[in-house]
Parts: structure tokens; C-alpha cells; sequence
């Protein structure tokens, strides 16, 4: 008899330890993350390289509100964003981060995908996968107004001027086609390009057309040059994708979504990133 009171007393005693280990893991708050990662879309973005993206302090012209972060994210890559989320049947969560730290971000889960006017280059495949190309635009040049390169036909007629693009970028690197160039450091950013060129230290910056367009509306200093005699690059360079971990399986199901954005949709979101833009700083 003791025995058998015994062995009952054991296994009561283990079953409520068992129930009692549910209970706290239940509570220790890991159910909580994996809710919100299931329930959320999480993107980084520079929130610096009108119209693709930029920062505004409110919610206008549909801005979303950075995470961690007064402020809010507007633009081409927004929307985009927004429709991919809304796909994916998540929320859109935004997270303000330097160029250079997107593809970190992505590798240690930070974010889930970056979009971010990012071209899926050869180099860049090899760290991450890409989406279909959500734009393709092609390179220009941003000068001052009036000012001795506006005239511009051909990229050699910037030889002997200062040049830049953005760090790590093929606007940077195709720079190296222009014989006789004074290339200048590379820039981190937009916004720091526009600010060397209004005062004189570049005579101009190598951008794509749709950040040309957006910089010489922005300000009446600026015009945007195409050229007859251009820069000769691959349309993996001048194309826009969504970066995603490799093996990701978001790959598959944002192609579906970006497949039914029609080419006419996504200038139409151009266009109006183009003029919801803020003005120049």
C-alpha cells in the first residue's frame, strides 16, 4: 500500500512540475516574439535617396512611422513596401539604417528585407538573394544649374571635373568611365552630395534618373543630365530589387505580389513619389 501512495505521490508531483514548466514557458515572453515576428514585415532603408525614400515628419502622402523613431519614412520604396506587406497579410514595420549596415541587418535578422533602391548586382548576389526587379531606371548626372556641365551630351565632357557617387554603389564605380575625371571620395549619402554640389566642392554626382529628377525639382540650383553618349552598364546595375536572406522563403511569395504591380502601376507610384517629395535641405 505505501508503495502504491507512494508511486501516486511521484507522479502527481511530476505532472505538476510538467503543468507548471508549461506555465512559464508560456509567459517568458517567447510566445509573444513569435507572434510578432509571424504578424510583421520588417524593412530597412536608408530613408535618405528621394524619391526612392526619405524622411518626413508626419504621416502625409501616406508616410510610415519609423521604428524606434519620431519620424516617418515616405516614398517609391514605401509603397512598394506597403503592397508587399498587405500581400504578405502583415504589418509593415520600418527601420531607419544606414546603407552600409542593410545587408548586416538582414544576415542577423534585424530586418526581413531591404528595400531600398538596392540593385541585385553579381557582387551583391553572392552575400544575399534578390526579387524580381520592382524598377529599372538609368544613370544621369545632377549638376549645378547654369553651370558649365548642364550642357552635357556625353559623359567624357566631364573630363577634368569633380565627380562622386554614393559609397558602395555601381553609380560610384562607373565614374572610372570617364576619361581625365577628378573623381572625389566617395559620398555616404544623398543628401551630403546635393549639399557638396550646391556649394562648389563637386561639379557634379552620378545618380539614376528618377533621384535626378527628384534632386533638380527639389532645388532650383540643380538640372539633371542624359546623355546621347552614356554610361555603359548591365541592367542589374540599374535595375531596383528586394534583398532577402539567402534561401529566404519570402523570395517566392513577393515575386507573386510584384508580378501583379503593373508597369504602368509602378511609374504612376514614381511619379508621385517624384512630386510628394520634400523640399531640399
Amino acid at each position: 500500500m505505501k508503495k502504491k501512495l507512494s508511486i501516486f505521490i511521484g507522479l502527481f508531483l511530476t505532472t505538476m512540475l510538467l503543468l507548471a514548466g508549461c506555465g512559464t514557458s508560456s509567459n517568458n515572453g517567447t510566445g509573444s516574439s513569435n507572434t510578432k515576428e509571424k504578424d510583421t514585415f520588417t524593412i530597412g532603408l536608408e530613408a535618405g535617396y528621394p524619391p526612392f525614400n526619405w524622411t518626413q515628419l508626419d504621416d502625409s502622402n501616406g508616410g510610415v512611422k519609423l521604428d524606434g523613431n519620431a519620424e516617418y519614412a515616405g516614398g517609391y520604396d514605401v509603397e512598394i513596401a506597403k503592397k508587399i506587406a498587405d500581400g504578405l497579410g502583415k504589418k509593415l514595420v520600418i527601420v531607419k539604417t544606414e546603407w552600409d549596415g542593410l545587408v548586416p541587418s538582414l544576415e542577423s535578422n534585424k530586418i526581413d528585407a531591404i528595400i531600398a533602391g538596392m540593385s541585385p548586382t553579381a557582387e551583391r548576389k553572392k552575400t544575399i538573394d534578390f526579387s524580381e526587379n520592382y524598377y529599372t531606371s538609368n544613370f544621369v548626372m545632377v549638376v549645378k544649374k547654369g553651370g558649365p556641365y548642364e550642357g552635357a551630351t556625353s559623359i567624357q565632357d566631364f573630363s577634368g571635373a569633380k565627380v562622386t557617387g554614393q559609397l558602395n554603389t555601381s553609380h560610384y564605380g562607373v565614374i572610372d568611365q570617364i576619361k581625365g575625371v577628378k573623381k572625389q571620395p566617395a559620398s555616404d549619402n544623398f543628401p551630403a552630395m546635393r549639399v557638396a554640389l550646391e556649394s562648389g566642392v563637386i561639379d557634379g554626382y552620378v545618380s539614376e534618373r528618377p533621384e535626378g529628377i527628384s534632386a533638380s525639382s527639389a532645388n532650383p540650383n540643380f538640372a539633371m543630365v542624359e546623355f546621347e553618349d552614356g554610361f555603359v552598364a548591365d541592367e542589374e546595375e540599374t535595375a531596383v530589387a528586394v534583398g532577402l536572406k539567402k534561401g529566404s522563403k519570402l523570395t517566392e511569395k513577393i515575386n507573386e505580389i510584384l508580378a501583379k504591380v503593373s508597369e504602368e502601376e509602378r511609374q504612376k507610384i514614381m511619379d508621385k513619389a517624384i512630386q510628394n517629395q520634400p523640399a531640399a535641405k
